[in-house]
């Protein structure tokens, strides 16, 4: 073979490969396969059922796997007497967190009464009465046994001892939704206990914004907008005092001011006190926990809030920075500003699912529209016909370098993208129904329908 054929013959085998060695270079393999970007993203317009047909598969699987049942956590035998508590006593959480009281599960609780809400199946919300119903049945059986024993990790733990943001805002959010529908004193009990915590117990910077004090001594995490904002605009949707909208936009502004790219719209995962120049990682999951907890914000806010305006800069800057960064497959990388790091699937749902809501409520133009069309289709190929979703990096801390988030491994039980590809969906469905769409040289032009 001549040195020339030699040479078109490794260009050609570049070609072939180059786009999906792209995506792992430089680090280890996610535990599923990723799809080719030589065909793209199906880019087509999806039905209305189409879509409910997936988000059925994601809420199936939940109904299937979540045991609601109580186990000797030694070895794993039901207990069969709950009348005296004893240390060994936990939930049993199945193969994730379900029934658990954690963050990863109050999105998904709250995703449910959302897609209850716009596809009208009531199946989604019995599945989050039912949960909330199993914790607080069975709260004073764990209350007594963290009295005797100290709390325990199984017992609710999180619940009973809140000590963190991640312990109590997400799910807090999502019972506040939930007792809107069903009002449950043990919901309002539980509402009010939560708001004592993240008004007047939670760390917090002397300006007031909520932070961390790990894993430096004032550390801010974006990812600590999901965990606080949504509970914060739910609670003055609730009781109608202004000062939790307030409380709410001043998270927000705060901490776009430290994390939020100027130039770009992405947000850094994290900012230190005393940490100058402080290194930047656009971590896709802390991006989209910003820009879900702008939308949840806007969604309650009276329009007449001082601060409204300035919300809505913060957000539509965050959203023109995400559709920048949408990669060819319609999904969002690990890493935003890497490509070569990998196509991950809970910051594309919430980038998503932001998107669209965003244009559903006219904070941002249709021509935004495409780009969760194609983000909820390249969505729908990573939930499998079991309704487990790929693709979802598993828990992540505060970070000093890249390679670490290169790293992060994927795993079908990494709960942090399952809530958030259901309000993906179900924004979606909305977006559906409340756009005529035109197609022209295989693009979409979305156009607001008459009532």
């Amino acid at each position: 073979m001549t040195k020339d054929c030699i040479f078109h013959a490794a260009a050609a085998m570049l070609l072939t490969l180059g786009p999906a060695m792209s995506q792992t270079l430089g680090r280890s393999e996610p535990s599923f396969s990723q799809p080719s970007r030589a065909p793209g993203v199906d880019y087509v317009l999806p039905s209305e059922g189409e879509v409910k047909a997936t988000l059925d598969r994601i809420r199936d699987y939940f109904v299937r796997a979540t045991p609601y049942r109580i186990i000797d956590t030694a070895t794993g035998a039901p207990m069969a007497d709950l009348t005296k508590p004893t240390k060994t006593a936990g939930i049993d959480l199945g193969p994730g967190q379900f029934n658990d009281w954690d963050y990863p599960m109050g999105v998904v609780l709250a995703a449910m009464l959302h897609t209850a809400d716009v596809t009208g199946d009531t199946a989604y919300a019995d599945y989050a009465f039912k949960n909330f119903n199993f914790i607080f049945d069975h709260q004073d059986y764990f209350r007594e046994q963290a009295k005797q024993f100290g709390p325990q990790a199984y017992g609710y733990r999180r619940l009973l001892d809140m000590r963190e943001l991640d312990d109590c805002g997400a799910i807090g959010a999502a019972l506040i939704k939930a007792y809107n529908k069903k009002q449950d004193a043990r919901y309002r009990a539980t509402i009010e206990t939560i708001a004592e915590h993240i008004g007047h117990k939670q760390f917090r910077m002397p300006d007031g914004t909520l932070a961390r004090q790990r894993p430096q001594p004032v550390s801010l995490w974006a990812d600590d907008l999901y965990m606080s904002v949504p509970f914060l605009a739910q609670m003055g949707a609730l009781t109608g005092q202004r000062s939790w909208f307030d409380d709410g936009a001043r998270q927000l502004i705060q901490a776009s001011a430290r994390l939020q790219d100027k130039a770009s719209g992405l947000w850094d995962h994290t900012w230190y006190e005393n940490t100058s120049p402080d290194p930047k990682f656009y971590w896709g999951r802390g991006s989209g926990w910003a820009l879900m907890a702008a939308a949840e914000l806007l969604s309650v806010l009276p329009e007449n809030h001082p601060e409204r305006e300035r919300v809505l800069e913060i957000f539509r800057h965050g959203a023109q920075g995400a559709v920048a960064a949408q990669g060819g497959m319609g999904l969002w990388h690990q890493l935003l500003d890497k490509t070569d790091s990998y196509l991950e699937t809970s910051a594309s749902a919430m980038f998503t699912f932001a998107i669209a809501r965003g244009v559903n409520r006219g904070w941002l133009s249709p021509a935004y529209a495409p780009v969760a069309q194609a983000g909820w289709q390249a969505l729908a190929t990573r939930v499998q016909a079991d309704g487990r979703i790929e693709g979802i990096c598993v828990s992540t801390t505060a970070a000093y370098d890249a390679v670490y988030y290169y790293n992060r491994p994927t795993d079908l039980g990494a709960m942090q993208g399952y809530g958030p590809t259901l309000m993906a969906g179900a924004e979606v469905i909305a977006m559906l129904r409340g756009f005529d769409v035109q197609r022209t040289l295989n693009t979409f032009h979305y156009r607001k329908r008459a009532k």
